[in-house]
């Protein structure tokens, strides 16, 4: 089983590629299989992971020509992490999708070809509501909203979710709003606090973690690391392991992810030991001979007292 995840908002700059790769990394860390698909011709979500930008057999090819993505993956540096990178070209995939037949739909028949190969698949889409997008939400099982904290977020939040409407009704009756992120968050601001109300009120799916405004989160992308990778105890990378944690929770409650090994921490050890949940060893009971041992002495006071 596997699941296919688009992270989508029309509005730019609301930290949705951060998003993708920071969950993405997190996500592996716990041991699922992980690929991002960068679904954005700007392909920052590609070199934010240490990839190159391949000119051919990526998503480009897939959506015009109907390659296979097999040959396009590429691994990372980060174990259980891989990328489908892309390319400007990408841009001239909605113009050339225009006049082809069942085209909200040559993405899902890429990306089905690979869910084997993977636990969990996230599409970083492009910041606006075209082809690419409706695209990825007709390939994709659940969506994620990355929701900048200032006030015109709140305005774009209302037409996408028009948007994903109008997909579930005529595309994709299986897809899941599975929640909405708050990013760039300042508890310092009587704004941030304002609008984080506001979409919890109007948005129920709202996850519980919170992305905080990190400078070490924007520095990150620079070095081709994800945040847990370029700064692990940072607050950003803190944020982004719970949010993997409430995502992780939700898709199992939904039978959408494996069995995941168990993380165990022996007393006195600083590194986490992992181990599957049959390989936990409980701690030894007592030896009957140290039992023995108290039984007779209690029994030598009784008779001495006798």
């Amino acid at each position: 089983m596997s699941v296919v995840i688009a992270l989508a908002n029309q509005k730019g700059g609301v930290g949705k590629t951060t998003t993708t790769v920071s969950l993405a990394a997190a996500l592996a860390a716990r041991h699922l299989r992980v690929l991002i698909v960068d679904a954005d011709p700007q392909a920052n979500a590609t070199s934010a992971v240490g990839a190159t930008k391949d000119d051919e057999g990526g998503l480009y090819e897939a959506l015009v020509d109907e390659r296979p993505l097999g040959d396009a993956v590429r691994d990372t540096n980060i174990a259980n992490l891989a990328v489908l990178p892309t390319t400007p070209a990408l841009a001239g995939a909605e113009v050339e999708l225009v006049s082809v037949m069942a085209r909200e739909y040559r993405m899902k028949r890429a990306l089905d070809a690979l869910r084997p190969r993977f636990d969990v698949i996230l599409v970083d889409c492009p910041p606006s509501l075209g082809l690419l997008t409706v695209n990825a939400l007709a390939a994709c099982d659940e969506v994620i909203i990355p929701v900048q904290c200032e006030y015109f977020a709140l305005e774009g939040l209302s037409h996408l979710s028009h948007t994903i409407e109008l997909v579930q009704r005529n595309l994709n009756p299986r897809l899941v709003i599975r929640g909405v992120v708050l990013t760039m968050f300042d508890g310092r601001t009587n704004l941030s606090r304002e609008v984080e109300t506001e979409v919890r009120t109007h948005f129920k799916q709202t996850f519980r973690a919170v992305i905080p405004r990190s400078i070490r989160l924007a520095e990150a992308p620079s070095h081709g690391e994800p945040i847990n990778v370029f700064d692990p105890l940072s607050a950003g990378a803190k944020a982004y392991d719970d949010l993997a944690d409430e995502l992780i929770e939700a898709l199992r409650a939904r039978d959408l992810l494996p069995p995941l090994p168990v993380k165990v921490t022996p007393p006195g050890l600083p590194v986490a030991i992992t181990a599957t949940p049959t390989a936990i060893m409980t701690t030894p009971a007592p030896t009957s001979t140290a039992i023995t041992s108290t039984h007779n002495s209690q029994t030598e006071q009784a008779h001495g007292g006798a």
